[in-house]
């Protein structure tokens, strides 16, 4: 189950949102062909990547920030630019760019001290926007509880597209981030969930004061938790596979 796109229109062309996906893209592709050499990799991550020990220890304090503009594969690249583009425009729409921008970074920075306190003394490298890119989820989820997420579920044969409330599919990655960080050892690599956990709920935080100028509970009141606006709506398209009726 993931999303593919939101009925909530933004106001204003998002090039903040373009630029960070366009640089996260930029740098991939500038070091993707180390991918193929091991030792090359990783001497890189160990450079540029975020090592809580390191960190710990007094050093490693430019992968706290320049890990946020790594990825370790294509689908992860994939998968958080997906999601950046999906729910960013409208967090954008309502900052402003710079707003945005300064938002957006400080979810990095703060996700990243995250997982450096789930796991001080774990020296496995750490990349991806994933904690920035939760922040902006988390800000998401504060502002447009019941806007209307399309979700591509796949259970092994049967795909199906169904638009739910944003809050239901946040609601569920916050939760699945939490159930994860129980049970994961953060010195043995794999997801970051704390990361992801802590950048959503920092996201929360630095989105209250938007929400309070937009008048706080009376906001939620006036729109139901809806968007202030209409939905956006998608052309939809008659299958062109004949029915077969039954006899």
């Amino acid at each position: 189950m993931f999303p593919i796109r939101d009925h909530n229109p933004s106001g204003r062309t998002p090039y903040v949102t373009y630029l960070l996906m366009a640089v996260n893209i930029g740098v991939f592709l500038s070091y993707v062909s180390l991918m193929n050499d091991p030792r090359a990799i990783n001497l890189f991550f160990y450079n540029w990547a975020l090592l809580p020990e390191r960190v710990t220890m007094g050093g490693g304090y430019t992968g706290v920030f320049t890990s946020m503009f790594l990825h370790g594969g294509w689908m992860h690249l994939a998968g958080n630019m997906l999601f950046l583009y999906i729910f960013g425009d409208n967090i954008e729409d309502e900052m402003g760019h710079m707003g945005y921008l300064g938002f957006y970074l400080a979810c990095g920075i703060l996700s990243a001290a995250a997982h450096v306190i789930s796991g001080p003394m774990s020296g496995v490298p750490t990349v991806g926007a994933s904690g920035a890119i939760a922040g902006v989820m988390g800000g998401y989820l504060l502002l447009y509880p019941k806007a209307k997420v399309d979700v591509l579920i796949i259970f092994i044969v049967f795909f199906r597209i169904l638009p739910i409330p944003a809050w239901i599919m946040l609601g569920l990655w916050l939760g699945m981030q939490f159930i994860g960080g129980v049970g994961a050892d953060p010195t043995s690599g794999g997801v970051a969930y704390w990361a992801h956990a802590g950048g959503f709920i920092v996201g929360i935080v630095l989105a209250i004061p938007i929400w309070l100028r937009l008048g706080g509970p009376r906001f939620w009141s006036r729109t139901q938790g809806h968007p202030p606006h209409p939905d956006a709506t998608y052309p939809t398209r008659r299958s062109h596979i004949p029915k077969v009726k039954r006899k």
